[in-house]
């Protein structure tokens, strides 16, 4: 999958932005609160909106003032929010669209939501789906049945049970609608990484687990399923990670009496190996980012943030190259940095930097910028640019 564009009006500090032509690996730069995160949790919201409905979504993003503190401060209207995609290249161009307001009560409802498929440039979309207020159709073709507009075999659906539900979420479930499962199934599998290093050093309870949770609490059994299921891509894991940190020779998952997992650590000076909890920030967390990257079954849209943390700062460069690398799998991967020396690993059509200006955020494209577009085309570095000054705006106001 590839999202090529997204339209958000009115969710935080955005109030009308666009992103266009957007690639596989996007780095995003911007001062402290310009919207970064914000951009993230559009993702979020919306996975979250699908497994339960939008009314919890929106608490869980803004609280218990839910809608009013999500909606961008001083204006009116819905939340809008609109994805653009390719599942595959060259197939038809996919448009997501919901929108999301208040009833007459008071509470949040999906006031309109869209599934669009396009073929070509130019050619007039077809609505595979089309809900107004929880009432609408779906078509049960497959997309590739499908040749002109008189081929859509629409079927009615009953009133949703509850306004604040994804059409998306009920229909998603059913195989006759293809277009809704294929899309239910992209939302589900994205990924927004908020990891903690502290929660990945926990012992958790024996269990199962294939890919890594948001906040990293399950990294030990994630690596005991790779230890387990997949042999060679764990040895790849160690040994990028025995490179990057000196001195460690093995990583290992193990189960006690008690039924903990326990994370640990073979430091090639030490005969006893050290537990998570008592290894760097640092190795800890280059470890949870290359169990992210050597997924077996990579997510179809990674977004991360600021994942220079605690890391040294000559492992930056070949840390930008496997996130390129996870992208070029197929997925897509959107990071967030305040770090020059992460950005001088990005390309010219892969940087992006927010503005914000009297309270609401703007996104220009670095490619779009001459002066910077020339001086990368002479052999100029990202980082080195924003560091002098070449990011037009992107400075705190003060």
């Amino acid at each position: 999958m590839q999202i090529e564009r997204i339209r958000i009006r009115n969710f935080r500090a955005f109030r009308d932005v666009e992103m266009l032509h957007i690639p596989r690996l996007v780095t995003m730069v911007g001062a402290n609160g310009t919207g970064k995160s914000s951009l993230f949790s559009v993702f979020g919201f919306l996975r979250d909106a699908m497994n339960t409905n939008v009314r919890t979504a929106l608490v869980k993003l803004g609280g218990s003032r839910g809608f009013h503190e999500v909606r961008s401060r001083n204006c009116d209207g819905p939340i809008e929010l609109e994805v653009a995609y390719r599942i595959r290249p060259r197939q038809p161009l996919v448009s997501y669209s919901v929108s999301i307001n208040l009833d007459r009560s008071g509470k949040p409802i999906v006031e309109r939501e869209i599934l669009r498929y396009r073929r070509g440039e130019h050619g007039k979309p077809w609505h595979f789906l089309d809900f107004k207020r929880g009432k609408g159709y779906a078509v049960t073709n497959e997309v590739t049945e499908v040749k002109k507009a008189a081929d859509l075999d629409r079927e009615e659906q009953e009133t949703l049970k509850s306004p604040d539900l994804l059409a998306i979420k009920g229909l998603a479930q059913f195989e006759r609608f293809p277009a809704v499962v294929a899309l239910g199934n992209l939302i589900e599998r994205w990924h927004v990484s908020d990891f903690h290093i502290s929660r990945a050093r926990v012992e958790p309870e024996a269990g199962y687990a294939e890919h890594l949770s948001r906040e990293g609490e399950n990294l030990a059994l994630v690596i005991e399923y790779l230890h387990d299921n997949h042999p060679k891509v764990f040895s790849t894991i160690k040994n990028a990670l025995q490179k990057r940190v000196p001195g460690i020779t093995q990583v290992e998952s193990k189960q006690t009496e008690e039924g903990r997992v326990l994370l640990k650590f073979q430091d090639e000076a030490f005969a006893d190996p050290f537990l998570a909890r008592h290894v760097s920030d640092g190795t800890i967390k280059m470890l949870a980012y290359l169990t992210l990257l050597y997924d077996p079954d990579p997510h179809p849209l990674l977004c991360v943030e600021e994942p220079e943390n605690q890391l040294y700062p000559t492992l930056l460069e070949e840390l930008v190259e496997e996130f390129r690398a996870y992208a070029q799998k197929g997925g897509q991967v959107l990071i967030s940095t305040h770090s020059p020396d992460f950005l001088n690993a990005a390309h010219l059509e892969e940087v992006f930097w927010l503005q914000k200006h009297g309270g609401y955020t703007t996104i220009h494209r670095a490619s779009d910028n001459q002066q910077v577009a020339a001086y990368m085309a002479d052999g100029g570095r990202m980082g080195h640019l924003w560091k002098q000054g070449f990011f037009k705006g992107v400075e705190p106001e003060g």
